[in-house]
């Protein structure tokens, strides 16, 4: 009899897949951190100069003692740590080990305290403001944040909202008219304050109604649908600006939103007054950004949004209307930016003015895309704009060599930068822009 033997299959050696190494970070952390060194370390007056910060408000729980460094040996030391961590970088790309968020954090943390101490040196008269500082990152940010949350609804969908920024004017308007002719009429700032602000995000609604209207109705291009949106609200706004508002002043004064303190938690230093001590619309913000995050994520909802804006062919197989959840979705996109746009006018005490959002519709869109479509992601974005607004104001307010020019351009340079070179490779909704033709 003949055995025969069946040999057991060897197991294949394990290949090892090479990953494309990406050199760009370290390249550009280097490069900015070199400059850094150089403009702001080096450059730093010395002499004994120092820089002094303060954190804590009169009335604050308990004082934090300000903080005195000397400035050039302060500013070199920050900006050898950022060097050191673009090394850091460089050696987890050679190794291919993935960096934590920390390092980008602590990277941007130490650029700043070095630019900050640059512009206190010796300025004996003035110090750096840091609560102030943070205050005024999250107010500015404010319209930013939702915005960028109307975008990432519209396009989680599948439709692109360029409008943004007519929705935010078109909530600005009416919340400043609403707002006039109720205090108006009922003598009371504050309720009418709070009927404009109920009345904003009808005015950002219609205009996302719009959009839904000739995107998935007529198939027109989005994007072309959504400038010609824009264009449309200024040249509304600006026609009953100067006609009916022009006409009857009442309708058209400053109000503003009351600030609501949260006992206690509003006076803790430094946290207290940036996070607890804003007004209904701050406060409107972050239930919303909270809540949108739990539903786009965690909810069947969000599953049959996204797959909308994923594959709408799939969707439609499983009975979800593809067309209805891309209107209902952009009509809610568009009241969450005219919400925002109370910002510029109720929630900021201020009059209406002709094109008065100043192209921060456009700066929302870069903070979705550098957010990834996602609205905790989209909230850190906006934070990381309207710090770069709030620095601008903090270096009018303390003095610098830097022309006020210079300063004006400075949100805008830190939203080029940072989707140029932060963003790196995303891919955004697969079916965006892309009608849906049963």
């Amino acid at each position: 009899m003949t055995a025969t033997l069946t040999e057991a299959p060897q197991a294949q050696p394990a290949v090892d897949i090479e990953v494309a190494r990406s050199w760009r970070t370290p390249i550009i952390l280097g490069v900015v951190g070199l400059i850094a060194f150089v403009l702001f370390g080096l450059m730093t007056e010395g002499g004994g100069a120092t820089t002094t910060f303060v954190l804590s408000r009169p009335n604050d729980l308990f004082t934090i003692p300000a903080i005195t460094v000397p400035a050039q040996a302060t500013a070199i030391a920050l900006t050898v740590i950022a060097i050191a961590l673009a090394g850091v970088s460089a050696w987890g790309v050679q190794n291919r080990r993935k960096i934590g968020m920390w390092l980008p954090t602590v990277y941007g943390i130490a650029l700043v305290l070095a630019v900050l101490v640059w512009a206190g040196a010796g300025r004996t008269a003035t110090s750096i403001q840091l609560t102030g500082l943070l205050i005024g990152t999250v107010v500015l940010a404010t319209p930013l944040v939702f915005g960028s949350l109307a975008g990432t609804l519209c396009e989680r969908s599948g439709i692109v909202n360029i409008a943004i920024e007519g929705q935010l004017l078109a909530g600005a308007f009416l919340a400043a008219l609403v707002a006039g002719a109720v205090s108006s009429s009922t003598g009371s700032d504050s309720f009418g304050a709070y009927v404009g602000l109920v009345a904003a995000p009808i005015a950002g609604a219609l205009v996302g109604a719009a959009l839904s209207l000739f995107a998935v109705r007529y198939w027109v291009d989005q994007i072309v649908v959504g400038v010609v949106l824009n264009v449309l609200v200024v040249g509304l706004t600006s026609f009953f600006f100067g006609t009916l508002m022009r006409e009857n002043p009442e309708l058209n004064r400053a109000i503003g939103l009351p600030d609501l303190p949260i006992p206690v938690l509003s006076r803790i230093p430094v946290i207290g007054p940036v996070l607890f001590d804003q007004n209904m619309l701050v406060y409107l913000m972050y239930a919303i950004v909270i809540v949108l995050n739990i539903m786009l994520f965690k909810s069947r909802w969000g599953l049959r949004v996204r797959s909308v804006g994923e594959h709408p062919k799939a969707a439609d197989t499983v009975g979800i209307k593809v067309n209805r959840t891309r209107v209902r979705n952009t009509i809610l996109g568009g009241a969450v930016a005219g919400l925002g746009g109370a910002f510029f006018t109720v929630a900021s005490g201020l009059a209406f003015n002709k094109e008065m959002t100043g192209g921060k519709g456009y700066i929302a869109l870069a903070a979705m895309i550098l957010g990834r479509w996602s609205p905790k992601g989209a909230l850190a974005a906006a934070l990381l704009f309207g710090f770069a607004d709030s620095l601008r104001e903090q270096f009018g307010i303390i003095g610098t060599s830097i022309p006020s020019q210079f300063l004006a351009m400075l949100p805008y340079l830190a939203t080029i930068f940072a989707v140029a070179g932060l963003v790196g490779h995303v891919r955004p909704p697969a079916a965006e822009n892309i009608p849906y033709k049963k």
